[in-house]
């Protein structure tokens, strides 16, 4: 007689089980013993009300004697079959605290647990409005005091900052404040989202012609509404920024365009900001409870200090007020970067016939847009991917499951399968001089994103451009002095210019707090972005989670959001749930918060 071999998800649950009894015992603490030695607990919200990941069962047993016999955490199930490979079990689970209903990720390697990801979903007293809790709509019977809804919509609007104020302003309406504004939407929380561009969407529609997503489109919903099926798997931001308007419309957001925030400030007696902004010319001071800084994951320009730049008799101008290239037909271009916005520059000058040359001072990591889909990101966001059975929330929470300690770990073998594959291209870049990197561990793309938010390039074409010498490269070198029609670089090449672009990147987000608030607020919340990785533009010490980013910071009620597409949609989740909570009086209590040790 054979015994029946117990199962990825018998085993899963058994796990969970064990877990919910130690829970639920009077040394909850005692629940670490069921993790490796070096096992990870990532926690969104849920039990320590910030994001926040413990590495090791002695930071584990730590935040379990803090937080557990407060949040009550219980009901802990496999949601659906667990799978078994090379010895690791992955399970989907869902659980709940006293406060709220949870979604998670478990690991397990020879019965311990290696990775559990929690993640807050909703707040069981104030759930979103959508699905079995969907408004009515229609009032059925008699009214003689109706109001339709465009009047609703209208009163909301002309009301909202003026004689009631909001409890949530949000300065930056591009894809991370509207994410965060029909976040808060769908949760009652009266929020205005601060925008000093004339309509939505118009921070894309801004930029230089050429500009494209280089991410693909499964990559790029938004809350609530993803992109249809027949949008173009690199939107263009045109279409990006008619997409985003139609959003901000369709989801009812209050919605200030044409208006900008002069300047703001935390009462501490009265436990509000006091923000003052100019809408369409009209001084307006908005008194909010909660202020959002989500000016994107970047910070003001970096325009650098170049000796003799008052003496150019050219254009110059940062990369983030590029127009395109249709003015600089058979102009000398010089382009200062390597990266993202360069390479574009680069393209789009070159395809209107300008003579375009490349300052590359540092290497930079490329990788191909057709591998970046095929090899790294098609196993979650991809039309096959959907056809699989993934889907966006499933796609987000794997991302998540993974802490970023061990994260290198796991794209380190994906990119050096990378290397193999496009050995040739790489082989010619080389060829022309090109310095290249895979970051500082070899780890590719997404951590040097994550880690300093620079760094990289996804050919969709420049890169050819630059291995066949169409883009001129001088690699290795900055420019030491500008002339009047010529720049002159640190290895005493002169170069004629009629235009100069600096594509020298952004400063930290804090940079804003400075510029809006003040600079002892901006150094009290210190750098954001970056994780403590002591890798370059990203120095230590380690934090294993994104510095400032979607959480509580040093600064009471003052949070920043930003990010790329995708982290805008899921991260705004986490940090709406956190706003209603303090919105409805619910006891948030802060557990792990990081010190500051990084001031820009």
């Amino acid at each position: 007689m054979t015994e029946n071999k117990v199962t990825a998800t018998q085993q899963a649950q058994q796990w969970l089980d064990s877990f919910e009894e130690t829970l639920n015992s009077d040394n909850p603490a005692q629940a670490a013993d069921l993790f490796e030695d070096g096992g990870f607990w990532r926690d969104l919200v849920t039990m320590t009300w910030n994001i926040k990941t413990m590495e090791g069962r002695g930071a584990i047993r730590d935040m379990l004697s803090a937080t557990a016999k407060r949040t009550q955490p219980a009901n802990w199930q496999v949601s659906e079959e667990a799978t078994e490979q090379d010895g690791v079990i992955d399970a989907w689970v869902t659980f709940e605290t006293v406060d709220a209903i949870g979604k998670g990720h478990l690991r397990l390697r020879n019965g311990h647990a290696w990775t559990l990801l929690t993640t807050m979903q909703e707040l069981k007293e104030f759930p979103e409005k959508r699905k079995f809790n969907r408004a009515k709509g229609a009032e059925h019977g008699a009214s003689k005091s109706r109001k339709s809804w465009l009047e609703t919509l209208q009163d909301e609007q002309q009301e909202l900052g003026y004689s009631r104020q909001p409890y949530c302003v949000i300065i930056g309406g591009g894809q991370g404040g509207i994410a965060l504004a029909a976040r808060l939407k769908q949760l009652d929380v009266p929020t205005i989202v601060v925008e000093r561009s004339a309509k939505a969407g118009d921070s894309w529609r801004n930029r230089y012609k050429s500009l494209c997503l280089h991410d693909p489109i499964w990559y790029d919903h938004l809350p609530y509404l993803p992109f249809p099926d027949h949008w173009p798997v690199f939107a263009p931001k045109d279409k990006i920024g008619d997409w985003l308007e139609m959003y901000t419309k369709v989801m009812e957001l209050n919605y200030w365009s044409s208006t900008e925030c002069t300047a703001a400030r935390y009462d501490e007696a009265s436990k509000e900001w006091v923000v003052d902004v100019v809408r369409d010319g009209e001084k307006v001071t908005l008194r909010p409870q909660q202020l959002v800084l989500a000016t994107g994951m970047s910070g003001i320009p970096n325009v650098p200090d170049i000796p003799g730049m008052d003496t150019f008799e050219g254009e110059q101008h940062h990369s983030s007020r590029h127009p395109g290239g249709e003015a600089f037909k058979g102009k000398k271009c010089v382009i200062l970067g390597a990266n993202n916005s360069a390479h574009d520059i680069c393209a789009a000058l070159w395809e209107n016939s300008a003579d375009v040359t490349m300052i590359q001072r540092s290497s930079t990591h490329i990788i191909k847009s057709d591998t970046l889909m095929d090899d790294v990101l098609g196993g979650l966001y991809s039309e096959q991917a959907i056809a699989d059975g993934m889907t966006t929330e499933k796609a987000d929470l794997t991302f998540a499951s993974v802490p970023f300690r061990i994260m290198p770990d796991f794209h380190i073998p994906v990119y050096k399968q990378v290397a193999e594959k496009d050995a040739d291209f790489y082989g010619r870049l080389k060829k022309a001089g090109f310095m290249l990197d895979f970051g500082d561990d070899g780890s590719g793309l997404f951590m040097k994103y994550l880690r300093r938010g620079s760094g990289y390039y996804i050919d969709v074409g420049a890169s050819e451009l630059v291995a066949d010498g169409e883009i001129k490269l001088k690699s290795g070198v900055g420019i030491e002095h500008i002339n009047p029609r010529s720049v002159t670089l640190t290895d005493g090449t002169e170069l004629p210019a009629d235009l100069i672009v600096y594509a020298t990147g952004y400063g930290s987000m804090n940079g804003w707090a400075a510029r809006i608030i003040s600079e002892e607020v901006a150094d009290k919340v210190g750098k954001c972005w970056g994780m403590g990785s002591d890798t370059t533009k990203d120095p230590g010490p380690w934090e294993g989670e994104l510095r400032n980013m979607w959480k509580p910071t040093q600064q009471e009620a003052l949070w920043f959001h930003g990010g790329n597409l995708h982290q805008s949609r899921h991260y705004s989740l986490y940090l709406a749930l956190q706003l209603k909570a303090r919105k409805e009086g619910i006891d948030t209590p802060v557990y792990g918060q990081e010190s500051v040790h990084h001031l820009s």
